[in-house]
């Protein structure tokens, strides 16, 4: 899969959608964001990957913060100059960086490829935020490899991530089905406990709530973003899942 390709297309469809929105639509899949905001911050996520990707992994993190254009131009114009400078940089690092260099991650993988497929997910998750701001989102807009690749890596990488910091609180098992890809993910939630994931291993065991549908739908329901999927069973469990 080319994940550099992916990012260069999504960022594209994230760019024309926040044009088409304005800087100060509000974007309704992140509260308290603007358009404004939601490129600030994309922005500022492709400057972080792409200094990650020059990094050494035993090195000091980097962070946006750290930056020095952390704080981001506040005319708009001026935003969308930065954002494209951004972008540019890391999507020729990423190009030119063999994809098994050792890089800063907050992964296990400490390698190049992580950026490329972590910025790929990150993008298409924005890009429809941007295109909610708008208020035209069609039904299907990832194919079924790339989504169903977005909803492992969220809960192999993301999820976890996110549990670490702020533990779960619900208590169940959710069966999610991505019928177009052909992939199935067991998700077994305990308050306070990492969540343990991986394909079904018992026929007999009840789900309290499945999730399905295309692998589109999926990854948008594990994201947290409206979508097409098929929710039975106990909607708080879906709910109760954690988002970075």
């Amino acid at each position: 899969m080319d994940f550099v390709a992916e990012i260069e297309k999504q960022a594209a469809g994230l760019r024309a959608a926040a044009l088409a929105a304005g800087p100060t639509a509000p974007v309704p899949t992140c509260p308290k964001w603007t358009v404004h905001d939601l490129v600030w911050h994309q922005s500022s996520i492709h400057a972080w990957a792409a200094e990650a990707l020059v990094t050494p992994p035993s090195a000091h993190p980097p962070r946006p913060d750290e930056m020095p254009e952390s704080g981001g131009p506040a005319k708009w114009d001026d935003l969308l100059v930065w954002w494209d400078e951004k972008l540019a940089v890391l999507l020729d690092r990423l190009r030119t960086t063999p994809p098994d260099t050792p890089a800063w991650t907050f992964g296990d993988d400490k390698t190049a490829s992580f950026w490329a497929r972590r910025q790929a997910h990150e993008t298409s998750i924005h890009h429809l935020d941007a295109l909610h701001a708008r208020g035209d989102v069609p039904s299907l807009l990832f194919s079924p490899e790339f989504a169903a690749d977005g909803v492992d890596e969220y809960f192999t990488l993301m999820l976890p991530r996110a549990v670490r910091r702020v533990p779960v609180e619900v208590e169940g098992t959710i069966l999610f089905h991505a019928a177009d890809a052909g992939r199935t993910w067991e998700v077994r939630l305990t308050p306070g406990e990492p969540v343990v994931v991986g394909p079904p291993q018992d026929a007999a065991i009840h789900e309290d709530a499945t999730v399905a549908g295309t692998a589109d739908a999926v990854y948008r329901a594990v994201w947290g973003r409206p979508g097409h999927a098929i929710v039975s069973g106990d909607q708080a469990l879906l709910d109760g899942l954690r988002r970075p």
